[in-house]
């Protein structure tokens, strides 16, 4: 009889855990001493070590992380901060969670990042930082942001929540810069399933995020304490700590694999589309290559040609579930968001950032992954193209 078992289902991602992690967690819990305790003081050595010895405190998420960087770079009401619109929405939020202002700036099409050519334009006497966001973990160009910074006296706070284990010029992200925020959810390159850490500059910036993290709280002696400021609870605990531990000693093996899995996407996608005579077809792919910036691969994304086919993304992606491949929209344009609306910020602002964010999708890449998977992925978009493309 032929076999007609379905094929395993490829989600979007998929973390990594191997047993020594299992056990470590296992180990920790019986521990007795689950939240924040010696696992989190040996993993924030660890990531300190990871990039060049700087100082570095770890959150309960990645939200938490660029919150308390906006409050370490003294960001609040009144304040303005230049961002982009194609990020998750978080990274707008916590600015207006510190009482500043948004200030959406285009991106560029080709890398999906913040445009930085266009940011003199939205400079104002308000302006008091740069976040950009390194989108699928590409960074931007460093050497012209922080010519940008310096030369109008900025802060810049970088979310490089997708970049762990991306470079610029040979250098790791993180290990240059400013205040550099990464996360450790689920689905990132380093997950501590959830969790984040805050690259900072010196020791008072590095006290003032501990006290920022856990209430305000500065202690002295046994049992002395004082609160001289609002605090919240984003403490990590050691359970988290522990797996972010043993993903560390895994970093570079599930970064050679991305990697090996991007190329063989490119290299699949451009003979299967030959193949197919799909050459027509404007998929928007990835930058493979952005001089000196280093991506980590965190997510493989396309930008579907939806004027060349006679289907919106959402029927696009319900196909290619039918066929057991998970996807996900990454990301769109914040400024079309209620809450955004509300407040007056339109996404006509922004054109480039609305177009990609109607039709830019994220494919499966992740370590556990093979060519195989890849090759059935790309076969399966492109049967799904072939059959919607406008004649």
């Amino acid at each position: 009889m032929p076999d007609t078992t379905s094929p395993p289902f490829i989600p979007f991602t998929r973390p990594s855990f191997d047993e020594a992690t299992i056990a470590a967690v296992a180990e920790v819990l019986r521990s007795g001493w689950v939240t924040s305790g010696p696992k989190l003081a040996e993993f924030e050595a660890a990531l300190s070590a990871y990039f060049g010895n700087r100082p570095v405190r770890c959150f309960a998420n990645g939200t938490a992380t660029m919150k308390i960087a906006l409050q370490v770079a003294g960001i609040g009401p009144g304040d303005e901060v230049i961002t982009t619109p194609i990020s998750w929405v978080a990274t707008s939020n916590v600015i207006l969670s510190v009482g500043a202002t948004p200030v959406f700036v285009d991106i560029d099409p080709r890398t999906r990042n913040l445009d930085l050519n266009k940011v003199p334009a939205a400079i104002t006497t308000k302006t008091r930082a740069i976040m950009p966001v390194y989108l699928a973990g590409l960074p931007v160009n460093m050497d012209e942001l922080y010519a940008l910074a310096t030369k109008h006296g900025l802060r810049v706070i970088e979310d490089a929540a997708q970049a762990f284990g991306s470079e610029w010029k040979e250098q790791r992200i993180g290990s240059i810069g400013d205040l550099v925020s990464f996360s450790f959810q689920a689905n990132k390159n380093l997950s501590t399933v959830e969790g984040g850490c805050l690259v900072l500059n010196n020791l008072e910036e590095a006290r003032l995020a501990e006290k920022l993290r856990l209430q305000g709280l500065t202690r002295t002696g046994m049992d002395g304490m004082d609160v001289d400021m609002l605090g919240g609870k984003d403490n990590l605990t050691d359970v988290n700590a522990v797996i972010g531990l043993h993903q560390l000693k895994h970093i570079k093996q599930f970064q050679e694999k991305r990697t090996l899995l991007a190329a063989h996407y490119f290299t699949f996608l451009h003979s299967a589309l030959k193949a197919a005579n799909l050459q027509g077809l404007d998929l928007g792919l990835p930058v493979q290559s952005d001089g000196d910036s280093k991506s980590n691969w965190h997510m493989f994304q396309l930008v579907l040609p939806l004027e060349q086919l006679t289907v919106d993304r959402a029927e696009v992606m319900f196909d290619l579930k039918e066929q057991g491949i998970g996807t996900g929209v990454h990301y769109p344009a914040i400024t079309g968001f209620s809450l955004y609306q509300k407040k007056g910020y339109q996404v006509s602002d922004t054109p480039i950032a609305a177009r990609i964010g109607k039709s830019i999708l994220t494919l499966p890449l992740f370590p556990g992954m093979s060519n195989l998977d890849v090759e059935r992925i790309v076969n399966a978009l492109l049967g799904i193209l072939t059959k919607y493309r406008k004649s």
